[in-house]
């Protein structure tokens, strides 16, 4: 049996990154990363295009390889080349930035896969689950609509059900709105708020400050690879401390503005 296939504990973090590094050849992405994410907290990580937030949701979904460093699951490592990777991504929903939903299949076949595959559970039980959650998510009529035949923001929804049907333990979130239209970008966080109401466990890449101050229990700000600054939610978008922090915070009040 696995590390990761015993019983879990709830006393410590559900995830611990422990001196992440990863370079993509000469160019050095991650440099170092120290976070630990606690049972039901929810932490936004901000920064620059560029600055390592998708790269470091990848690494913990086992989707790039670390150079460095540790990634633990409920105090277990994840990262260790001997663990199965497929095991571990069951235990992490994972909503990508481009969807990623089956084209083929329609949104309830989506959901459905989803459940069946993570939890292993009979398809009629699966189906069933599965067309609760595209109701709970405002998508009952679209249960049969193929992804080409939904709106971006009903995408999105689809596939936030699809990651949260497998009971993950923690959900990362990567730019889940950076692909959609303005209008259809509050259907989303709206989405994404209701998992937090829940105290679901999530991690979420965001360039929306706004929805970092609303949802996020603490805002990590990273620079050029380096998780520069972490603190409480409203603390750090108020009243950042590091100088690379106020000018990025800056520049995106200046962009609202224009």
């Amino acid at each position: 049996m696995a590390a990761f296939d015993k019983p879990v504990s709830r006393l410590g973090p559900v995830l611990s990154i422990e001196g992440v590094t990863k370079s993509f050849g000469e160019r050095e992405v991650l440099k170092g990363i120290e976070l630990e994410i606690a049972e039901h907290e929810a932490v936004a990580l901000i920064g620059a295009s560029g600055s390592g937030k998708s790269t470091l949701l990848r690494c913990i979904d086992l989707l790039e390889e670390i150079d460095d460093g540790d990634v633990l699951l409920d105090g277990e490592v994840i990262t260790d080349p001997s663990v199965d990777a497929v095991a571990v991504r069951r235990k992490l929903g994972f909503v990508f930035q481009q969807f990623n939903l089956f084209p083929h299949l329609d949104a309830l076949a989506n959901v459905t896969l989803g459940i069946v595959r993570a939890r292993g559970i009979a398809r009629g039980e699966a189906d069933r689950e599965a067309r609760e959650l595209l109701a709970r998510f405002g998508l009952s009529r679209r249960e049969h609509d193929r992804p080409e035949r939904l709106s971006g923001g009903q995408q999105q929804r689809v596939a936030i059900a699809r990651a949260f049907a497998g009971r993950p333990r923690a959900m990362l979130l990567d730019e889940v709105t950076s692909a959609l239209d303005p209008e259809l970008v509050g259907e989303v966080l709206t989405a994404v708020r209701d998992l937090k109401a829940e105290g679901v466990t999530m991690l979420l890449a965001t360039h929306e400050m706004s929805f970092a101050r609303e949802v996020a229990d603490r805002v990590g700000f990273l620079h050029e690879g380096r998780l520069l600054e972490l603190g409480p939610a409203r603390e750090l978008l108020d009243t950042p401390r590091e100088p690379e922090t106020q000018r990025f915070l800056s520049r995106i009040t200046a962009a609202k503005r224009d």
